[in-house]
Formats: structure tokens, sequence, C-alpha cells
């Protein structure tokens, strides 16, 4: 299927896409894909934030821009890939019976899914600001985040390795 078709399907139901994703095989360019997909769709999801910062502040937007940029694009995949290692290190702990790519791959997945609310807190922020809207947008943002990132970490060490 299409990512798009994916990423709406795992709002009705998880289990099965990420099982799928997890039965395609181990392919790291796949994971990374979807990681660096994800970091993309969030610089973009900062744009209006830090428009209404730039005018309202009367700070350089290009400057915020690039700050955005870098930490999206270069430092945030490497923050990940850390916490896809400790969630495979913890679950290990807990019983856990599978393999470092899963966890990658489910966490990095997880973070794709649920980019459409992540652009939707970008708008928020930017159009409304800071209040009880950005707040909400981001509480539901989070939620939905851990619950792709628990159904596919629970399917993902429950395989062989």
């Amino acid at each position: 299927m299409a990512v798009t078709t994916d990423i709406a399907a795992m709002y009705r139901r998880p289990r099965p896409i990420v099982a799928r994703l997890l039965n395609m095989g181990p392919r790291e360019d796949r994971a990374l894909v979807f990681l660096m997909l994800f970091c993309a769709l969030a610089f973009v999801a900062q744009m209006p934030r830090l428009s209404r910062e730039a005018h309202l502040g009367g700070a350089e937007l290009n400057m915020l821009l690039g700050g955005a940029l870098l930490g999206w694009v270069f430092i945030a995949p490497l923050l990940f890939y850390g916490l896809a290692a400790l969630s495979h290190l913890v679950a290990k702990i807990f019983g856990g019976a599978g393999d470092w790519y899963g966890a990658r791959v489910v966490l990095f997945w997880a973070l794709l899914s649920s980019a459409p609310l992540m652009l939707l807190h970008g708008l928020v922020a930017g159009f409304i600001g800071p209040g009880p809207a950005q707040t909400l947008v981001g509480v539901l943002w989070l939620a939905v985040l851990g619950w792709f990132w628990f159904t596919g970490l629970s399917l993902a060490e429950r395989r062989e390795t």
C-alpha cells in the first residue's frame, strides 16, 4: 500500500499495518526514510509558529528557520535512533524477544504516522498561538504517538530474533 494509505489506516487499526511492516523483513533504508520523512514534516510543522514568533518578536525568520532545520533534520534523527535503542533495551529487561531493527522501524513509523497531528499542532501554534487549543492538540499528538509506538513495540518485541 501507499504510505499515505497506511498512515490513514493506522488511525483505525494499527496492529495489521505494523505487523505487515515488520513482516516485510529488515530493510534499514525503509526505516531511515520513515524517520527522515517525519523529520522533514516536523520542520515544516514548525514554520507557522516560527513565522509568528518572528513577526511578533521582531526576530529574523531565516535564523529561526535555520535553527529548526538544523535541529530537526540533522540532530533529531540521532536522538530518535538512541530512543529506539533505549526502548529495545527496556523491552529486553521485561522479556522482549525482538531485534534492534524492529524497535527502530516501529518508532520511526509511529512518528511518521502521527505527523498529521504534528502538522495540525504547528498550524494551531502559528495561527492561534499559545493557549488551550495548542495544548489540546499537543496532548492529542502525544497520545496518538504513544498509542502507535506502544502497539508497534509490543508486536516487535514478541517476534523471534
